[in-house]
């Protein structure tokens, strides 16, 4: 099924190439706007709720401090994605190697003394001075437009495992390895996830797939064993009440935090794991403050709004005018989807705990931006679009 719509799209791209919806921008797509909006009031709500105690302590009695950070981020993610909206996102395949430079770059430059700054023991962030610029998450859309801009020429070799799947996983590995030495699995993960599904969309044959699955699930099991704090995590999640007061805390108080919403929650504010008992609510637990305070109702609205993204994202996926177009968009939307279902599978105790954002809504400027960045591309793709 892949490889049938990878090849319609290709036979759309020369049969519409003189038409308008290939050449003439139109409106964006706006019910994928309004929902890119929603989603930052509400996760903008929700910083200042989860974050205002621990900044009151923390930061000199200044309980608006993560959310006055959070905001001035959000104006310039929105300006970046007026920006991206009406730049043709086809110039972005134009520019696509000092795009990977640029990334490589930074992916480089964060292990350097001096220059990367070093927090619990990972090197994730390069000094700016004035704040701090998270290198993985440009990464992160480097890969995808990377990937994209090169597999619109070149799909016709997945068909081939050695000399055309072969080298694509051997480049999302350049970038996973650079990622590993910071350490930040969860991010590698992301990537190759994301990368996947880019693939598959392409025409990468499954069998392929599942030709490498025992070595890469080899390699992944002498990460975990040669990493001990991640064989920790996996004990931990397998038996989180084995240590309560230790590598289990965590989970075990977002558990309490989602199990006291129940339905309709405890009320806008009113959340009590916020008051030190979740370390960092506003960052990657900040789904569990969600579900405490506006219960089940809420998490579900949430979970809709994410929906109607994903759906609008594929939508325009499946309706862009050219291939480069069709698997960028389905790369954005298959990792924001990606980091979705795993943020809410690690606070609900459904997978190891590792440190993935809930996008829109985890506190975290470089995430809020490239955030945006990818909406405005999205954006850009839909407004070469049929009408959908």
């Amino acid at each position: 099924m892949a490889r049938t719509y990878a090849f319609r799209v290709k036979e759309q791209k020369a049969k519409d190439k003189n038409t308008p919806a290939l050449n003439r921008a139109h409106a964006v797509d706006y019910p994928l706007l309004a929902v890119a909006i929603a989603l930052l009031a509400f996760g903008l709500i929700m910083v200042y709720s989860a974050s205002s105690p621990s900044a009151y302590i923390y930061q000199k009695g200044d309980s608006a401090y993560y959310f006055k950070y959070q905001f001035i981020w959000a104006v310039i993610g929105v300006v970046a994605m007026v920006f991206m909206i009406f730049y043709d996102y086809r110039n972005l395949s134009k520019h696509i190697i000092l795009i990977t430079v640029v990334c490589l770059s930074l992916l480089i430059a964060v292990l350097i003394p001096g220059v990367g700054v070093k927090l619990n023991g990972a090197r994730r962030w390069i000094n700016l001075g004035i704040t701090t610029f998270q290198a993985d998450e440009a990464a992160k859309l480097g890969v995808i437009l990377l990937l994209s801009h090169s597999l619109a020429k070149n799909y016709p070799r997945l068909e081939k495992f050695w000399k055309g799947l072969f080298p694509y996983l051997m480049l999302v590995g350049a970038f996973d390895a650079l990622i590993v030495l910071e350490p930040h699995n969860s991010c590698v993960l992301i990537i190759t996830l994301t990368s996947g599904v880019i693939l598959i969309a392409a025409g990468a044959k499954i069998k392929h797939f599942v030709g490498i699955a025992a070595p890469v699930l080899v390699g992944a099991a002498i990460m975990v064993m040669i990493q001990p704090y991640v064989l920790q995590r996996v004990f931990t999640f397998l038996d989180p009440w084995s240590d309560t007061q230790g590598t289990g805390y965590q989970i075990i108080q977002s558990l309490y935090a989602i199990g006291s919403g129940g339905i309709l929650g405890l009320g806008l504010g009113k959340s009590r794991q916020k008051f030190l008992f979740i370390p960092e609510p506003q960052n990657d637990f900040i789904f569990s403050i969600l579900a405490e305070e506006l219960g089940l109702i809420g998490v579900i609205l949430v979970i809709v709004l994410f929906m109607i993204f994903i759906y609008r994202g594929i939508k325009i996926a499946r309706h862009a005018p050219d291939l480069f177009g069709t698997l960028t968009a389905t790369g954005i939307t298959s990792m924001i989807a990606i980091q979705v279902i795993l943020n809410i599978a690690v606070v609900t105790s459904s997978m190891p705990v590792t440190g993935i954002p809930l996008p829109f809504f985890s506190y975290g400027g470089t995430a809020l931006l490239f955030n945006f960045i990818e909406v405005g591309i999205l954006l850009s793709i839909s407004r070469y679009t049929k009408p959908i």
